[in-house]
This record gives C-alpha cells, sequence and structure tokens, in this order.
C-alpha cells in the first residue's frame, strides 16, 4: 500500500531545530524526549483520517463494555482465575474487594491497537493496572499538533483524570525508582499535577508494611495509594503477600483497584474470544464487535497461519514472539523481560500495522487510545519494528477533521 493510501499521513518535522523543541517539551514535564543520547521523540506528526478515528473511538467503547462485562463473569471464578494467570496469592483479594460499578473497574487504562494502512482496527491488548505513556498524550501530543496546525482529541485527558481522581482521592502516588526513572517518576507526577489534589510521590521500594499498615520512608501511613506498580508482581516480590493483605483487610486501597488485574491478563482477551465461538455471555451487538475487533487468541498455538505469542503479563514488548505461516519463529523481543518464564502464554492471530516512511526508515505505528474515567479521550502513538518494545520512538498521532465537523 503506497503511503498515499493509508489512513494515516507522515507529516515530517525533523527539519526544524530539535533542541529548542525538546525544551519546549522539557518545560512542560516530557524530560524524556532524548533518552542518553537517542532520540526517543520522533519530530513528526501521524496524522489519522477523521472516519479512521470515529470508528476507534467507537470500537474503544464497544470493547470497554465487553471486556467489563467478561471481568463480571470471571470473579470469583478460580478456574477462570487460574486459567487468566492470576497468582492466587491475588485470589482473596479480587473474591473479597466489591466490584466497582460497570465501566469503572480501571479509571485509567490504555487500549493498543494494530490499525492497518488500509484502516483495519484489531486489539492487541488492554493496559488496565499501570498503562504509561500518559505524559507523552496528554502533554506532549496536543503541543507537537499544535505547533504543526494538526488537531489533537488529547486535549480532554487531563479533566478526565482530575474527575476520576477526585472521586478516588489518592493520599499518595508511586513508582519504583522514583526519581531516577525518569519516565515512570514523571507519569507520576503529572498525573498528580493534572489531579489538583494534594498527593504525596514516593518509591515503592521505600514502602514497609506492618500486619497490615502501609507506611512510607518518613513513616506516614498510606492509606490510597496510585502504584505504577504491575499486580502480578506481589507473587514473586518479597513483600507482595503484605501488600495483598493490606488490601484484603481494607487497610489500603490501591488504584487502580484490584480487579484491574483482571483486565489487564491478555488471557480475558482469549477467554472472550471462546466464549465468543461458543456462543455464550455476548448480545448480538457484542458478537458483531468482537468479531470486527477482537483478534482470535487462545491458550493453545492452533493456527495454520502466523500468529504471535505473548505471556498474560506480558509489558513493554517482553517475551513477544511472532511466528510464520508455517509456524516457524520469525522475530522474538530481545530487550523487554520475558514474563513468560513466570506466568502463562496466549496465542494470538498476527495483525497488520500501518508502516511510516520516516528518517528512521520504515517503523511500525502502533495505536493507543487512552480510556480515563471510563471515556476514550487520548491517542498514543508510538513506531519501532514489527515487535513495540522499549526501543520504540514517540510520534504524536493527530486527525484529521471530518467534513460534517
Amino acid at each position: 500500500m503506497s503511503p498515499a493510501d493509508s489512513v494515516f499521513e507522515y507529516l515530517d518535522q525533523s527539519g526544524l531545530e530539535r533542541a529548542p523543541r525538546v525544551e519546549q517539551l522539557h518545560k512542560l514535564g516530557f524530560t524524556w524526549a532524548d533518552l542518553e543520547d537517542e532520540e526517543y521523540w520522533l519530530d513528526a506528526v501521524a496524522v489519522m483520517r477523521g472516519e479512521t478515528y470515529k470508528e476507534l473511538e467507537e470500537a474503544s467503547v464497544k470493547l470497554w463494555s465487553i471486556l467489563d462485562k467478561a471481568v463480571r463473569y470471571v470473579h470469583r471464578r478460580h478456574d477462570l482465575y487460574d486459567l487468566l494467570g492470576i497468582p492466587p496469592v491475588l485470589w482473596q483479594m479480587l473474591d473479597d474487594t466489591p466490584l466497582p460499578e460497570p465501566g469503572l473497574i480501571s479509571r485509567y487504562a490504555r487500549f493498543d491497537f494494530a490499525i492497518a494502512g488500509d484502516g483495519t482496527i484489531k486489539l492487541l491488548e488492554l493496559n488496565a493496572d499501570t498503562p504509561t505513556g500518559y505524559v507523552e498524550a496528554s502533554v506532549a501530543t496536543p503541543w507537537i499538533c499544535g505547533q504543526a496546525g494538526i488537531p489533537s482529541r488529547n486535549n480532554g485527558m487531563k479533566e478526565r483524570l482530575a474527575a476520576a481522581w477526585s472521586i478516588e482521592q489518592p493520599d499518595t502516588a508511586a513508582c519504583v525508582a522514583y526519581g531516577t526513572h525518569q519516565e515512570d517518576s514523571g507519569t507520576i507526577e503529572a498525573l498528580v499535577a493534572h489531579s489538583g489534589l494534594d498527593i504525596r510521590c514516593v518509591d515503592c521500594l521505600d514502602l514497609w508494611i506492618d500486619e497490615g499498615t502501609v507506611r512510607d520512608a518518613e513513616n506516614r501511613i498510606i492509606k490510597r495509594m496510585f502504584a505504577l506498580y504491575p499486580k502480578e508482581w506481589m507473587a514473586v516480590d518479597d513483600g507482595g503477600e503484605a501488600l495483598a493483605y493490606a488490601i484484603e483487610s481494607g487497610q489500603l486501597q490501591l488504584f487502580n483497584g484490584p480487579h484491574s488485574i483482571l483486565l489487564q491478563s491478555k488471557g480475558l482477551i482469549a477467554a472472550v474470544w471462546g466464549m465468543y465461538e461458543l456462543g455464550l455471555l455476548f448480545s448480538e451487538d457484542e458478537r458483531q464487535a468482537i468479531a470486527s475487533y477482537i483478534l482470535p487468541t487462545y491458550n493453545k498455538p492452533v493456527f495454520s497461519g502466523s500468529f504471535v505469542s505473548k505471556s498474560v503479563f506480558g509489558r513493554e514488548g517482553g517475551s513477544v514472539r511472532i511466528f510464520d505461516d508455517s509456524g516457524a519463529l520469525e522475530l522474538a523481543d530481545e530487550d523487554g523481560f520475558d514474563s513468560s518464564v513466570l506466568f502463562p502464554t496466549v496465542y494470538q492471530k498476527r495483525a497488520e500495522l500501518a508502516r511510516i516512511q520516516t528518517p528512521e526508515g520504515e517503523l511500525h505505528l502502533l495505536t493507543g487510545m487512552f480510556v480515563i474515567n471510563g471515556v476514550p479521550c487520548g491517542l498514543l502513538g508510538r513506531a519501532g519494528g514489527p515487535i513495540t518494545g522499549n526501543a520504540s520512538h514517540f510520534i504524536a498521532l493527530g486527525v484529521r477533521e471530518l467534513e460534517d465537523e
């Protein structure tokens, strides 16, 4: 497919002087546009056709509801917890904690979609527990699009986040290596700033727990905490069981809430596909959305054509392997942590990503859609190889206006 036929138009801005633009983004809170002399940010805009964005937004609404419904079906079914790869240390916590109201199991999440050059939209996964990319989407993308004269659909993200956290009211925001890990530290600082609340940022490694009471390095008791800490790691970290007990006993409320791990597991997508094939649970309208936007996903490699394998809790491309039409390994992620040594694997039909021609060469474009407080509201673009991992670039996604808007 030629670039002229693609639903994405690539607007190269690399001819502009980079240093002052990086400095301006730094002032806005995006401090990792360059990482260790590597250009993480591609100075460009990938512009999506308006009709494609409209379909993506509608698909996100439908899939959000479908996956929410699936979590409610799975809840308190230990055989299905096991199928989804949920560590047993979390089962009691999930059983005892009341489910949030529909659509709000996670108030801060991000879909990752494969959008092909012809506009075909397929869901790859849902990051419902600890998504990053918030600063890139909420701060950098509107500024970059504005500089290029391209409309951005991300301008409402801050208000959605403030509305979500006005309800959750965290007193603490935490990540691992706070103050030294640029991306995670910058992410929680931006979330705190946009919330408008008085929230302290801390390092997860400084926390300690005594009989269910969580305290920080200054002995301050933490009762309501947002944490960029994957919940599945409670199964392997030294303090994991103590943290789970703190939540079970009601001494700590963690955001996103405990049930976000059910949404996070890629095994849930396999469960949805399995129920679709069996004619269970879903209405005809939901079945049509599943057929249109969800890829065939299984717990075993049953494909005759090209497919992908990945851990149910793989992150940043870690554990992803691509197999060709003959079932032979074609490509494996070498950079991210392979969590398939700890958690089960799912197998998913391969989807095509749009390709863009950049000064870096031809790159595959992955499209993220944030869902904040239950509403799809922000695009995140990443460009790299067939597997989108740690080495991928951030690229701003803009949207052409529809003629009737």
